[in-house]
């Protein structure tokens, strides 16, 4: 067994035994105790191999001290240990990041590359410990962020050419269903997508006839949820059900999202021939089933020439649409449920294009700023429960209150999007910009919310963290 240091008879013991308490505490104590554990055995086991080798250390008392500092936690009330333990995690960070920083300007020792290339050019660890918070926001938008063009457009195009044969096959097999024209949308149409081109949304917009559907808002419905409506069928007594096509899916009353996904399920997901479309495609498409929503997954063919290198595969989500003015209703029953009835209300359009407005008006850097912090909460697996619209009005509430997002400012602005983040979660509550009613932060659970707050409270003092 190798411990990778110098210890004494009876230190492999004592080191067995404190890995098997760390490993198990969070099974009987809880993520709160194994924390506190965590912290009390560490410094324990500091004090041992200090004590061992207090000779070979010139700075024993300064380190016992902070090893006390952290095994005073133990002791202390629920309210101090969070406190301290922010304390211990910051002071760490910041040791640990500017250890790394002096390890990564160390020249590599190499005898060979020192005689082949006695002036070699600077390496690229050695050029990011010199780089700025606003240069490293640059390159990791470029490197991280955003996506190349052609990766874009190919991933459209897939998702086009699915578009029109789904239309087609509905209008074929259902000639009398009143649809619109089928469409793109979502961030990979708005330019909004990160990371990697990996998903889309067909929208199937339903025509309904004004005089026979009324959209009752979320508010006035027995709900009382700002985002679930619905959508009551009217005139009865004159126009008997069986006049309009939708009057199949009223349950109560209403147009049950519920039963229409339902129906396309089983009209497309089980019916359409997805290996003869694959082979007219030159790409494997298959329904992916089980859920609730109505997804596609596109994988593309090795060796076609389609001049893709990715091997991820691309998600298509078909989503029936209702449209009256601003308000877009889309039937989603995995957000709305247990509610057969409910539509949920899109604010995905009125957020993108308050964005639009803000950064043409001023020539901001908002979506820049989005997308940079979609690619960071993306890639750290304890922020990868943030999602878009938590971000999204993020940045517009933040925007009221300053007023420039230009690319110079984009260093600070991050910042302040950290700080702002930790007190949102630090009060379990985001509200929606455009539905204050709403929480956005509502279903994330205690766990979930302890994480992000730990590795936010890291990057207050070290914010390179988030862009490693």
């Amino acid at each position: 067994m190798d411990f990778r240091g110098s210890r004494r008879r009876g230190e492999e013991g004592i080191a067995v035994v404190i890995d098997f308490l760390l490993a198990n505490a969070r099974l009987v104590l809880g993520v709160g105790g194994a924390a506190v554990l965590g912290i009390a055995t560490l410094a324990v086991k500091r004090l041992i191999e200090r004590a061992g080798r207090a000779a070979e250390d010139e700075k024993v008392e300064q380190k016992l001290v902070e090893s006390w500092e952290e095994l005073s936690l133990v002791s202390a009330s629920p309210t101090m240990i969070r406190k301290g333990l922010e304390g211990v995690v910051k002071k760490h960070a910041a040791k640990a990041n500017k250890q790394q920083k002096a390890d990564l300007c160390k020249p590599q020792k190499s005898s060979l590359e020192e005689q082949s290339k006695p002036e070699s050019k600077p390496s690229m660890r050695s050029q990011l410990c010199v780089l700025t918070l606003q240069e490293r926001l640059q390159q990791y938008y470029h490197t991280r962020a955003a996506l190349a063009p052609q990766e874009v457009r190919r991933a459209q195009t897939m998702a086009l050419d699915i578009c029109t044969e789904v239309q087609g096959f509905l209008h074929t097999r259902h000639p009398d269903m009143p649809l619109g024209e089928m469409s793109l949308g979502g961030s990979l149409l708005d330019g909004l997508q990160v990371v990697s081109a990996d998903h889309a949304c067909l929208l199937v917009p339903l025509q309904l006839e004004p005089s026979l559907w009324r959209m009752i808002p979320g508010e006035e419905t027995l709900i009382a949820h700002p985002l679930h409506w619905m959508v009551r069928r009217e005139n009865l007594e004159y126009f008997p059900r069986g006049r309009s096509y939708w009057d199949r899916f009223l349950v109560g009353g209403y147009m049950s999202s519920e039963a229409l996904v339902r129906m396309l399920s089983k009209t497309v997901m089980e019916t359409m021939n997805w290996p003869s479309l694959s082979s007219t495609l030159d790409c494997l498409v298959r329904p992916v089933l089980g859920g609730q929503d109505l997804r596609l997954e596109i994988q593309s063919v090795p060796g076609e020439g389609n001049g893709s290198s990715h091997d991820h595969p691309l998600f298509i989500s078909m989503v029936p649409v209702l449209r009256e003015g601003d308000v877009v209703l889309i039937a989603q029953p995995e957000l709305t449920s247990p509610w057969v009835n409910a539509w949920r209300l899109s604010l995905y359009p009125w957020e993108t294009q308050r964005l639009v407005q803000l950064d043409a008006a001023d020539h901001g850097c908002r979506r820049h700023m989005l997308k940079t912090l979609k690619a960071v909460c993306r890639q750290n697996p304890a922020l990868r429960t943030l999602k878009s619209a938590p971000l999204a009005n993020l940045i517009l509430h933040l925007s009221d209150n300053e007023s420039d997002w230009s690319e110079s400012a984009l260093e600070v602005r991050f910042q302040q999007c950290i700080t702002e983040l930790i007190g949102y979660l630090e009060q379990g509550v985001l509200p929606s910009y455009f539905k204050p009613a709403v929480n956005l932060l509502s279903g994330l659970s205690e766990e979930q919310v302890d994480q992000m707050g730990f590795m936010l409270y890291c990057a207050v003092s070290e914010p390179e963290i988030l862009l490693i």
